[in-house]
């Protein structure tokens, strides 16, 4: 079997043309910083569906204008990779937001609450059992002579 398939080679290649193609080539001022972050092609080379992130651009208004940007200039990009890529037929593009960035900085936000939380219940701990020692003096009861006894009488 090989190593490398095909298809991941032409979608390595589409990544790297159209993240270049769509910075330099595309020029409608509705399309904020758009960053392709896979693309995925069919085993028959028909569609290939390209996933982009979008820097600094969350909101869902936003999001559906430059994937509609994308969309409409999927055609022009496809013509451009022709003649950058040789190819009997170069796939369809088909553009699809990537949430999987976004996703990640809010795991990533709900982890770090997480530790901070924790953090704050240990030293809170900390704090309530040190109280308790200084309460009872040393932490455990004594005999006369320093060894530590147990709570009938006997030492330990």
């Amino acid at each position: 079997m090989r190593e490398f398939k095909r298809t991941d080679r032409v979608a390595d290649q589409l990544q790297q043309e159209l993240a270049v193609l769509i910075q330099r080539e595309i020029k409608d001022p509705r399309l904020g910083m758009v960053t392709v972050s896979s693309v995925k092609v069919s085993r028959d080379l028909g569609y290939a569906d390209v996933f982009v992130t979008l820097l600094g651009e969350n909101d869902a208004e936003r999001v559906r204008e430059n994937l509609g940007v994308l969309k409409r200039a999927a055609g022009f990009l496809r013509s451009q990779i022709a003649r950058r890529i040789k190819l009997r037929h170069v796939p369809e593009l088909r553009f699809h937001y990537d949430e999987s960035v976004l996703r990640g900085h809010h795991l990533s936000a709900l982890i770090d609450e997480a530790v901070a939380s924790d953090k704050r219940q240990d030293a809170a701990d900390d704090a309530s059992s040190e109280d308790d020692a200084s309460q009872r003096g040393d932490g455990e009861p004594q005999r006369g002579d320093g060894e530590p006894q147990r709570g009938d009488g006997e030492p330990r």
